[in-house]
Formats: structure tokens, sequence, C-alpha cells
């Protein structure tokens, strides 16, 4: 990214970077496809969102892969800023994901160079497991390679970040030397990748906060988070990650990702937000992008949103218990803790079901236009609760047909 951005960077140590990686991790996601315009159009919300840098593909991986992040660096890269950085609107960055060697990080840098603000993610194991079965060398020699190509990467870029893929299933000594090893040589960010989302919160938390008190005196390294939900804990972990000193973050919107996803920046933002009294930190997300970006990447991917997803799932702000209806009527902050609107989402509002009390029923005749006395009323509650019986909702239609039947034996009583 250039020695300005880092200016910048330093001089806001409550900022939380968001780094989004739905471009390359996200469209690793088993059955996802983007076209090089697609690409494009998600990169282009992206920026819109405000994440500080945005991780465009793979370069090394195809032609038509490096055409699509040179194409981003070209014009999201240099575009009209959206990020806040320092007091000014700035273009996000855009990295490009590189393997520790000389052919990755050249297809890495032709990809990203165009961008203000271009980055060398290079990533390589450090684990055990990884350096026996997977690169068949020994410690020394993985060491040796994270030396040089950070080094022959610095050579090409002034941003360069190093991943200890697979970091918390490896040797906590080795993973320090190693990482000691690659701020010598030039890396700025280090990314402790919980590749295969082995740990929990309290370890995870643990090693980063000695990770951050390792590099705190120099002044020039950040401590960047990368988790995945193999065991339903990517998010815990990536805020934990925050809690104890990491100043990056790397997620995905909706958090789609390799096998059981990613943690999600949406639910990742919305927590430092919604508990800023507890983190006390910032980001540079525009929240009313929320809904737009999660739409546009579930429509593009073809990867639905479950409908109790956090935040931006159909059920996030609908309610059909009576209890919660009764409560969200007098005031909606007694069941919810965020507003829809601020995240650019349609207010779901109350679901009429078999749980639904005469409260929620009785508001939803008014919105409708009908107006009954309380008799009248409760025999309409009664039907509606006999077909609610047999049927998982009952709709809009089903309501006003109901109203409409109990106008028509009004109007046919006799005088």
């Amino acid at each position: 990214m250039g020695k300005d951005f880092w200016e910048i960077r330093s001089k806001e140590p409550d900022r939380v970077t968001i780094l989004d990686t739905t471009l390359r991790d996200g469209e690793q996601s088993p059955g996802v496809s983007l076209t090089g315009a697609e690409k494009l159009e998600i990169a282009q919300q992206l920026a819109r969102l405000g994440v500080d840098v945005i991780e465009a593909g793979f370069p090394a991986s195809s032609a038509g892969e490096l055409a699509a992040v040179q194409r981003i660096a070209e014009t999201v890269g240099r575009g009209q800023g959206h990020a806040q950085r320092g007091g000014r609107l700035e273009p996000p960055g855009i990295a490009g994901l590189s393997r520790a060697n000389r052919h990755d990080i050249d297809k890495t840098w032709e990809g990203v160079r165009a961008a203000k603000y271009p980055r060398i993610h290079i990533v390589l194991p450090t684990s055990d497991i990884h350096l026996k079965y997977k690169l068949e060398k020994t410690r020394g020699q993985v060491l040796q390679i994270a030396r040089d190509m950070v080094s022959y990467a610095r050579s090409l870029c002034d941003d360069v970040e190093f991943s200890a893929e697979d970091s918390t299933r490896t040797d906590r000594d080795y993973l320090f030397e190693v990482l000691d090893a690659v701020v010598d040589a030039g890396a700025r960010t280090l990314n402790i990748p919980d590749t295969v989302g082995y740990a929990m919160p309290a370890e995870y938390g643990d090693l980063i906060r000695a990770l951050c008190e390792r590099y705190a005196a120099r002044g020039d390294v950040v401590i960047s988070g990368h988790c995945h939900d193999d065991l339903g804990v990517a998010t815990a972990n990536t805020l934990a990650a925050i809690a104890n000193g990491a100043r990056q973050v790397e997620v995905t919107i909706n958090g789609i990702g390799e096998r059981a996803g990613n943690a999600c920046l949406l639910e990742t933002v919305m927590a430092l937000h919604t508990r800023k009294p507890f983190y006390g930190l910032e980001t540079g997300i525009d929240r009313h992008e929320i809904g737009p970006t999660s739409r546009l990447v579930s429509t593009l991917t073809g990867m639905a949103l479950q409908a109790n997803k956090a935040i931006t799932g159909a059920n996030a702000f609908a309610h059909e218990s009576g209890i919660h209806q009764d409560g969200i009527l007098k005031n909606r902050s007694t069941y919810e803790i965020m507003e829809a609107s601020e995240l650019g989402l349609d207010q779901t509002g109350l679901v009429l079901g078999k749980h639904s009390g005469r409260n929620a029923f009785r508001a939803k005749l008014k919105e409708l236009g009908f107006a009954m006395e309380d008799g009248e009323l409760n025999r309409a509650f009664t039907r509606f609760k006999d077909m609610a019986d047999n049927q998982k909702s009952v709709s809009e239609a089903e309501i006003r047909a109901i109203c409409e039947m109990m106008e028509s034996e009004r109007e046919g009583a006799p005088l």
C-alpha cells in the first residue's frame, strides 16, 4: 500500500482494518465461480461499503483471474474513494494472494500494481502437518523460503502481508521464528489464519495477544485475524482476535468461503458497532450498504442466505411470538438491538402465526385498514387462530379474507 497509507494507519489505533476476501476465499466456496464482470461489480459494491482492503483474487491461478484482478486494481483501486482514512476519502487497497514462489509473486504484482494502494499477500504453511504431507519440506527449508519470498515481494511492493497457513496448529516457538524472519524481511501485516477452524476463542485470543505484545515496540506491524467456521466459531474467534489487539481482520460477505465458510464481515462489523462501549473500536464500514452488499453477493454467487442468518437473514428482524410482538409494538428496542433501516434492509416486522397474540393481530388489521370493536375482533382472532393451527403462517391475503368475510356477515345480519 504505499507509505502514505501506513502513516495514516499508525495514527488510527482505535480503527480496525477490514480486509474483505469475498472475491478470493469467498469464491473458493464449493460451487461458486464468478465471471470477471461479476467480480468487478462486487468490488465496486465493496468500495461503497467502505472496506479498507479488497482481496481481489489469486492472480497466478489463471489468465482470466489475473485479468479480473487487474481490472479491479485499475478501476476500483484508483477510483473515487469511499473508505474514510485520516480525514479524507481514499480508494480501497487491492490485494492479491500469492504462494511463496517468484512466479506467483510476479503474477500478483502484475495484477495489483495499478492500484493506488497495492498489496502482495503471501501464504505459506507452517504447521508440521502441512510441512510433512503437503510441502514435504523441513522447518528450516520453510523458514528460508518465507524469508526469501517476503524479501523478494518487498522489492516490488511496499505493502507485503504474510500468512502463516494453519497457524493455530503450528508449534508456537516455530511460528514466532517464522514471523520474526518475515518481519525482518519487510512484511507489514502478519496474518494468523485458523485455516481449518480448529481454535477456540480463548486460545486464539491468547495467541493474538502474545503476538501483539511481541511486536508492539516496532509500531509498524499489524496483526491480522483470519478464521474459518468449521466448528461454528469463526466470528467469535475474529472478535476474540480484535479484543486481544488484532487491528486487521479478514472476513467475507455473508460468511461464504471454503467448507463451512469464513468469519462474516457483517456480523463482525455490527458486533463492534452495537457493542462499541465494550470494544471501543471503529471501522470504516458504511452500515447503510450492508443490506445491498449482502443481497448482491448472494445473488451473484447463487448462495442463498439461511432465514435465521444474523444481520441480513429473512428472519433477522421478524417476530412471531406474541410476547415479542407485544414488546415490539410498544418499543422496538425491547427485542431489537439494531435498526433494519440503518443497514439498508426492509423492516420485516410482525409475522402472524399460531404463536401470535391479540395485540399483533389488532395491529395487522389496522395496517390493512380494518377497524373492529372488541367483540368482533375476538371472533376474527378466533378464526385466525384456527387457521394458524393448521399452517405455518397466515398471509395478509388470508387475514384480509377473514375480515371481508366478517364484514359480509355483518352486512347480512337481520335488523
